[in-house]
């Protein structure tokens, strides 16, 4: 108890005298519980790519992750309560990401480490890659970087505390594991050709049967404030638009005839394409 500093958890309108403050300590019970939390997580030992080195070195000696109390990486997800996903997310990984996310216990969280992770990175147009793990887990913390210095990972765990420190025990909506009874799991993907996403096999169904009957599918249609917009800016563009140049009327024979240059120029094209036809018929 020496080494707690009790300051940090003072969070009350009522002062506390200075010579009391280190071993009195006036707060809230969701102040506390945040306190004790933040201060003892454990994050889950599990690297996907080069970004993993980072996350290695960052739990060396050389960071000291201890002070944060995030030092104990544990290699079963149901002692951890932190997924930290250093790496690219490939479609046949992401499986086994969410079954270890839904094995975690609450309250956990999830941190994106790096561009893969956080969107696909340069893989974001690869047939194999998944184009960031928030289509599938809910990310707490973003961390951007290809790949991230072990110091921008302990910011990413510092934004995670203090992202801790705002929530509480009695907002219920915002928090799920806070709420009245258990929380669902998140859908495993199917692998198959493809990732599919459980949730969308309602509109999967659809589409397959609309393709089945020979009719469009899986075109988006914009909303009717959207299409009001796109026929309000035809009608100012047409409204804009200047008149057309009166057609210019073909040359006649007669304006030829008052030329002598043009008309003999018309006579030596028509001879040459009279000579062509012939030309033509004898071929056939």
């Amino acid at each position: 108890m020496s080494q707690i500093d009790l300051r940090e958890l003072q969070s009350t309108e009522f002062p506390v005298p200075t010579e009391l403050q280190d071993n009195v300590a006036i707060t809230s019970l969701s102040r506390i519980y945040n306190w004790s939390r933040r201060n003892s997580m454990w994050p889950l030992l599990f690297g996907l790519a080069c970004c993993a080195i980072e996350m290695i070195c960052t739990a060396a000696s050389r960071y000291d992750l201890a002070r944060f109390g995030m030092e104990v990486m544990r290699a079963s997800p149901r002692q951890a309560d932190l997924m930290i996903v250093s790496g690219t997310v490939t479609k046949k990984m992401v499986v086994p990401i969410v079954r270890l996310y839904n094995q975690m216990p609450e309250p956990k969280y999830v941190l994106a480490m790096g561009a893969c992770a956080s969107g696909g990175g340069p893989f974001k147009e690869g047939y194999n890659v998944v184009s960031g793990i928030d289509q599938y887990l809910p990310v707490d913390v973003y961390m951007p970087g290809c790949p991230p210095t072990p110091q921008a990972l302990m910011f990413g765990l510092i934004s995670l505390q203090q992202r801790i420190d705002g929530q509480s025990l009695m907002d219920m909506d915002d928090i799920p594991w806070y709420g009245v009874g258990p929380s669902d799991p998140v859908p495993v993907p199917i692998l198959g050709p493809d990732v599919i996403d459980p949730r969308q096999m309602e509109l999967i169904r659809q589409q397959a049967q609309a393709a089945a009957a020979g009719l469009p599918f899986g075109a988006r249609e914009l909303p009717k404030a959207a299409v009001d917009v796109v026929e309000k800016a035809k009608k100012v563009a047409a409204a804009a638009k200047p008149a057309a140049a009166p057609a210019v009327a073909a040359p006649k024979a007669a304006d030829a005839a008052d030329d002598p240059e043009k008309a003999e120029r018309l006579r030596k094209r028509e001879e040459a394409l009279a000579r062509k036809r012939a030309a033509q018929g004898k071929s056939e």
